[in-house]
């Protein structure tokens, strides 16, 4: 009996039932089934070696695509498991999965005592049991045969896991000595791992509850080439020295205090006017695109968000409510803006005539985050997000939804992000009780979200089940001057919260509408944006963004005035700077400053008094020669619109 598989550009061919997705890959050529890691049939990911029972669509992963690498680096962790197993007789082991760069392990030691003083023992042990090439073998068992497996090894984490699968789907994985609990997908054989390092061990409670037994959790990652691995630890140590939160520390932009609280940042001085001027970017444009500026508080009554639906999703994920004197009376510190520009829409009756009515704010959120998952600015409690709601009829939601994707493309244009792909997150078709709302809508905004993205060319993918709870969404995700991948910039579309609201309009019919509801945020969290904006220019920010964009460095005391007078008359045209006073040689002076990452050091010394000008330093250029303060001005003022009249 024969199946048919359609390939991504459409052909179809014909194969025999049971027929593997190396065999098919070996049927188009030897090349590509070298290469092919394997496969997603029907959309989920398989392994090369499982056979395909019925018709399939399907796509040959390799290491280059996502689901390649999921694959790589899921049969890794299965590898690192079968190296500790080997290293440290009697550990068990909880769960294993693929992350973003590399994967992990969580497990119990037992007696062993685990550092990083024997990353180097796993990783040998992992390479010479990866030479064997021994095959990654899936195995259908009953519930009753893997329950008898794991009682004989006395594995009460694994038993934990069987509790909650149902019999008929259950797998287990063997390669080597090494046999684990597993859906999988895995590699051929252990063969395709030809390098690995050890990253990282930690503390992790087991389930996350602080209240069961800590684990160890022990980091790796892996490649197919000994080569990928050399440039992937050459960008790591470059990753470190541009960590926001050194760099945060060394520029002074942002500080945290115990006593304020963990995962509340305090803006220094010079990270305020660095966000100031991100919000007076973000504002210009708002206003230019037909945005109007609103405010709401920090707390509301916990109505608002019983109404909202965002009580019974994340009401045991926000702070603790705040009882007011008013017995009964229940106030929460905000976790989000979307159900306040609501009530906003709501206060005056409208008309299809006020609409799209766009609503802007620069709000401050508060969300409960485990201590454990807060990370500098990336990972914070108290966040300010550059948010807006537009209010628009059906007939409009296209129109306004690409304007939308004008504007987050003009700012990733705007701050030098040019290497990004839309994520298209649409609900779960098999778990629709994770969402508000009805079928109806729910195709209506994904189609919506599906045909802007065509229209304005974008590179997309879509991820079911990453939806917000009352809506799909069009997540922009950022590769970084290192290739790491953020999630910057969202736009989702919500015919579901204006109906838990009851808003209206009145249409050219003279009757009463809903209107549908597009959340935006380009930004996302400015907390999160400069963050990453950080490390992705190491600190380097554009002319026109910079906090100092210039600091004046007096040679003697004797140039001090003059130097003053220079940094006075740039003030005059409102460029930012300083004079650098201090009585020290000009060598250091210019150390000190480059190493503060300011754009331009003007040096002034006899010469430049007497002329009139000043001898300028580019940041990580060097000298640019004598000028004249008019020069200079055009100078800047060039450099001041190149990003943000593009």
């Amino acid at each position: 009996m024969n199946i048919r598989i359609t390939f991504p550009d459409g052909q179809i061919r014909e194969y025999q039932k049971g027929t593997t997705a190396l065999q098919i890959a070996q049927s188009i050529s030897e090349g590509l089934a070298r290469k092919v890691i394997s496969s997603e049939v029907n959309g989920e990911i398989y392994d090369l070696t499982r056979p395909i029972e019925k018709d399939a669509t399907i796509r040959l992963l390799t290491w280059e695509d996502e689901g390649g690498k999921y694959t790589f680096w899921h049969s890794s962790a299965h590898l690192m498991a079968e190296a500790l197993e080997a290293l440290y007789p009697g550990v068990k082991f909880w769960v294993g999965p693929p992350v973003e760069n590399g994967f992990y392990y969580d497990f119990d030691p037992g007696d062993h005592k685990i550092s990083s003083e024997d990353f180097e023992k796993i990783e040998k042990k992992m390479i010479e049991l990866a030479a064997k090439e021994s095959p990654y073998i899936r195995k259908s068992i009953s519930k009753k045969e893997a329950i008898d497996y794991f009682q004989k090894k006395g594995d009460e984490y694994k038993l934990d896991l069987l509790d909650r699968l149902e019999d008929g789907n259950i797998t287990f994985y063997t390669q080597g000595n090494f046999t684990d609990l597993c859906r999988g997908p895995h590699l051929p054989h252990t063969g395709y791992i030809k390098a690995v390092k050890i990253l990282n061990v930690a503390g992790a409670y087991w389930k996350g509850d602080e209240k069961n037994k800590m684990l160890v959790r022990m980091y790796g990652i892996s490649f197919p080439k000994e080569k990928e691995l050399k440039e992937y630890l050459e960008r790591l140590e470059e990753s470190k020295k541009r960590d926001h939160r050194k760099l945060g520390k060394e520029l002074e932009l942002f500080t945290f205090s115990e006593k304020v609280g963990m995962g509340l940042p305090l803006w220094l001085p010079k990270g305020a006017a660095l966000r100031e001027r991100l919000e007076q970017f973000m504002r210009k444009q708002q206003y230019k695109r037909g945005y109007l500026q609103v405010i709401t508080p920090h707390i509301a009554h916990k109505d608002l968000y019983v109404t909202s639906g965002h009580y019974e999703k994340y009401g045991k994920d926000s702070f603790q409510p705040i009882q007011t004197p008013q017995e009964g009376e229940v106030f929460f510190l905000k976790p989000m803006n979307c159900p306040h520009h609501c009530e906003i829409y709501k206060s005056s009756p409208r008309s299809y005539k006020d609409l799209p009515l766009r609503l802007a704010e620069f709000g401050t959120v508060y969300r409960y985050e485990q201590h454990g998952e807060l990370h500098g600015l990336t990972r914070v409690r108290g966040f300010t997000q550059d948010d807006a709601h537009i209010f628009c009829t059906p007939e409009q939601v296209k129109q306004e939804f690409c304007n939308v994707i004008d504007l987050v493309l003009y700012v990733f244009r705007s701050l030098g992000f040019n290497d990004y792909q839309a994520q298209i997150s649409l609900r779960d078709p098999n778990n629709k009780e994770k969402y508000i709302g009805t079928d109806e809508v729910w195709d209506a905004a994904e189609k919506a979200i599906i045909e802007s993205a065509e229209e304005k060319g974008l590179k997309t993918v879509k991820v079911p089940g990453e939806a917000a709870f009352y809506g799909p969404k069009l997540d922009f995700m950022v590769k970084d001057a290192l290739g790491r991948k953020w999630q910057l910039g969202t736009i989702q579309v919500d015919y579901n919260l204006p109906e838990r609201f009851q808003l209206e309009y009145t249409g050219s019919d003279n009757q009463k509408h809903r209107p549908v509801m597009i959340h935006r945020a380009p930004f996302g969290s400015m907390e999160r944006f400069v963050a990453v904006l950080l490390e992705h220019c190491a600190g380097n920010f554009p002319f026109w963004l910079a906090p100092d964009q210039f600091a004046v460095l007096s040679i003697s005391e004797k140039f001090n005035d003059y130097a003053e007078s220079v940094v006075q008359r740039l003030q005059q045209y409102e460029f930012r700077g300083f004079a650098d006073l201090r009585n020290e040689k000009i060598g250091k002076k210019i150390r000190e400053n480059e190493l503060k990452k300011i754009p331009y050091m003007l040096i002034v010394g006899e010469k430049e008094m007497q002329t009139g000008s000043v001898s300028v330093r580019k940041h990580g250029q060097g000298d640019l020669g004598n000028m004249d303060m008019e020069k200079l001005i055009e100078l800047f003022n060039q450099e001041n619109s190149i990003s943000t009249d593009n």
